[in-house]
C-alpha cells in the first residue's frame, strides 16, 4: 500500500516578486477583523548588516546560536546519550526568554488567533512525540514574506507567514516545525558551549554575550556585537552546520511519523526549496540558516522507506490559516478572487473544493464583498458548524457587516461550547469593541489573560481597550505586563507605578496598594535575576 501525499491547496502567492521587494506601510490592517496587524519595530534590528530588520534579527541571531554548535563528528549523540554539563534546561530556559522579548521589540509579528492557535497545536502535537525534556514552549509568527523558521534555546519557536506561502502540505510545515523541535530536544545550544569549554568553538562566550545584549538592552548594540562575533566564526559555522543539521533530520521525520505527519512532507520541502534556489535571485532565510543540499534530500527519502507504511490524511485546517496568509500577501484582491473561483471549479476532490471555497470566502472578504464572503462560506458552515476556523470567519464578517451585536450572539453559543478558545473569545471581544461596549471588552479579554499570560499581542489589545473604556489605571497595568513581555522591565515598573498612583488618589484599599507594590518588587526580582 503506497503512502499518501498530501493535497495541497490550489491558490498560489499572487504576485510573489513584486510583493518581496514593495515597502510595507507601518500600519497595515489587511486580513480578516484586525488579525494581521503589521507593527513597525520601534528601533532599527541589524540595520545595515541585512536589509530588512526580520532578516537581520532572525538570520544573524540564529545563524550565530545554531550553525557553530554542534560537535565535528558525523553524527552527534541523541539527547539520551549526552547531556550539557555547563548550561542547565532552567538556564537555557531564562536564556531563550530573554531572546523571545527582544524579538517580541524588533519584528513585526502576527497576532492573529487562528494562525497562532493552529502553530502551537502542530508544535505541541509533534512535541508530546519528540525527545523534549523540557515542554515549555513559547511561539511566535513574524510577519514576512520569506521563507524562515528557527529555534531558540529553552524552548523558542518561531516562523515566518513565509513558511506557510511556500510549505503546500500539512506535511511539508509539520517536518519544519519537527527540525527545530529536534534542535531545542537535542540541546544544541548547551552542547554548543560544551564544545566552547573544550576549546574547539572560541567565539561562543561572544556569540551568548552579544545574544544577551539583544535581548536586554538596545537592540542596535546588541546586533551589532552580534554581527562582529558572527564574522569571527563564520568557518566554524559552515564547519558544524553538516552534522547539527543533519541531526536534526532524522531525528525530526522520526519525530514527524511518530507524530502522525507524513515523514514525505520534509523531503518534498527539501525539493521545492532547491528549486527556488537554483531559480531565485536570491536564497530564503531558511537556506541560509539550514543549508539544503542533495544529500540531505538523499537522506530523507532513503528514511522514508525505512517507516511502517500507513495512510494519511491531511488535516484541512493548514489550508485554512495558509489561505488566510494568502489573503494577507495578495496585492490585488480582485486578482485574487478570480483564482480562487477558478481553482474552486478545478477542484477535483471534496478536500481541495472545501480549502478553494475557503480560499474564495477569504478572497471576497478582502475585495470588501463581505455579502459575497458569507455565501461563500455558507456551505462549509452547513456541513461542518461548529469548526472554529469558521465560526470565527463568519463572526468576523458580521462585524464588517455593522452587525456585531449578531456576531456577539453567534459567538457566545460557540463559546459554550469551547469555553475560553482565544479565537473565539478574541473575536467576541472584537464584536463588543464594534458595539462600543468597551467596559464589556475589557473584562473578557481581562479573564482571558489569566490563560494567555504571556501573549504580548493580547496585553495590547486589553491596554487598548481598558483606555476606551476610561480605565486609566488598568491601562497601565496592561502596558505594564505588554512591556515585561518585551524585556522592557524599567516601562513596566514604571506603568505599575502610574497605577498605583492613580489607585491612591483614588482611595483603592490597601488590598490594592499591596498587590500593586508585590507586582513591583516581582519585576524587579524578575530584573535582577536576568541581568545575573
Amino acid at each position: 500500500m503506497r503512502r499518501q501525499r498530501s493535497i495541497p491547496i490550489t491558490a498560489r502567492r499572487i504576485k510573489p516578486t513584486a510583493m518581496s521587494h514593495s515597502p510595507h506601510p507601518s500600519r497595515l490592517t489587511i486580513a480578516l477583523g484586525r488579525r494581521f496587524t503589521r507593527r513597525r519595530a520601534r528601533q532599527p534590528v541589524c540595520q545595515g548588516l541585512l536589509s530588512r530588520p526580520v532578516r537581520g534579527l532572525m538570520s544573524a541571531a540564529l545563524l550565530s546560536l545554531f550553525m557553530p554548535i554542534a560537535s565535528a563528528q558525523n553524527t552527534l549523540p541523541s539527547l539520551g546519550d549526552r547531556i550539557s554539563g555547563t548550561v542547565s534546561l532552567e538556564q537555557e530556559f531564562a536564556i531563550g526568554q530573554q531572546f523571545l522579548a527582544s524579538v517580541r521589540r524588533g519584528a513585526p509579528t502576527i497576532p492573529d488567533p487562528l494562525l497562532n492557535n493552529y502553530l502551537e497545536n502542530v508544535t505541541y502535537k509533534l512535541a508530546s512525540r519528540s525527545q523534549l525534556q523540557d515542554h515549555r514552549l513559547s511561539f511566535v509568527i513574524i510577519d514576512s514574506e520569506e521563507l524562515n523558521a528557527f529555534a531558540a534555546p529553552g524552548g523558542i519557536i518561531g516562523v515566518n507567514t513565509g513558511l506557510f506561502l511556500n510549505a503546500h502540505t500539512e506535511a511539508e510545515f509539520a517536518s519544519v516545525m519537527a527540525h527545530e523541535i529536534s534542535h531545542v530536544s537535542q540541546r544544541h545550544f548547551a552542547r554548543g558551549i560544551d564544545e566552547a569549554q573544550a576549546g574547539r568553538v572560541p567565539q561562543m562566550a561572544s556569540l551568548l554575550a552579544s545574544v544577551i545584549v539583544m535581548a536586554t538592552s538596545d537592540a542596535g548594540h546588541g546586533a551589532a556585537a552580534l554581527a562582529a562575533a558572527q564574522g569571527r566564526s563564520l568557518e566554524n559555522q559552515l564547519r558544524f552546520s553538516r552534522s547539527n543539521e543533519a541531526e536534526a533530520d532524522r531525528i525530526g521525520q522520526d519525530t514527524m511519523f511518530n507524530a502522525g505527519f507524513d515523514p514525505e512532507g520534509m523531503s518534498s520541502l527539501f525539493e521545492r526549496l532547491i528549486a527556488i534556489n537554483r531559480f531565485g535571485r536570491r536564497p530564503p532565510e531558511f537556506l541560509l540558516s539550514h543549508p539544503v543540499t542533495e544529500s540531505r534530500i538523499s537522506d530523507a527519502r532513503s528514511r522514508e522507506f525505512r517507516y511502517p507504511e500507513r495512510l494519511y490524511q491531511e488535516d484541512l485546517e493548514y489550508q485554512i490559516v495558509r489561505a488566510r496568509v494568502v489573503g494577507h500577501y495578495a496585492e490585488d484582491k480582485d486578482a485574487l478572487v478570480s483564482e480562487m473561483r477558478r481553482a474552486l471549479t478545478n477542484s477535483t476532490s471534496t478536500f481541495t473544493r472545501d480549502a478553494n471555497r475557503y480560499g474564495l470566502a477569504v478572497a471576497l472578504y478582502e475585495a470588501g464583498n463581505y455579502a459575497g464572503a458569507s455565501a461563500a462560506l455558507s456551505p462549509l458552515l452547513s456541513k461542518e458548524p461548529n469548526r472554529i476556523s469558521y465560526v470565527v470567519t463568519q463572526a468576523e464578517i458580521l462585524t464588517k457587516q455593522n452587525e456585531p451585536g449578531q456576531a456577539r450572539e453567534y459567538l457566545t453559543r460557540h463559546l459554550q461550547i469551547n469555553p475560553n478558545n482565544h479565537a473565539l473569545t478574541t473575536a467576541y471581544a472584537e464584536a463588543l469593541i464594534a458595539a462600543r461596549n468597551y467596559s464589556e471588552a475589557a473584562e473578557v479579554l481581562q479573564r482571558h489573560a489569566v490563560f494567555r499570560p504571556d501573549d504580548h499581542h493580547l496585553w495590547a489589545m486589553l491596554a487598548e481597550t481598558q483606555g476606551q473604556a476610561g480605565n486609566i489605571s488598568e491601562v497601565h497595568q496592561a502596558r505594564a505586563e505588554y512591556f515585561r513581555l518585551l524585556g522592557d522591565f524599567r516601562n513596566a515598573r514604571q506603568q505599575l507605578q502610574f497605577a498605583l498612583r492613580i489607585e491612591v488618589d483614588q482611595g483603592a484599599g490597601a488590598a490594592v496598594e499591596a498587590r500593586l507594590r508585590e507586582r513591583i518588587n516581582t519585576l524587579e526580582d524578575q530584573q535582577r535575576a536576568l541581568q545575573g
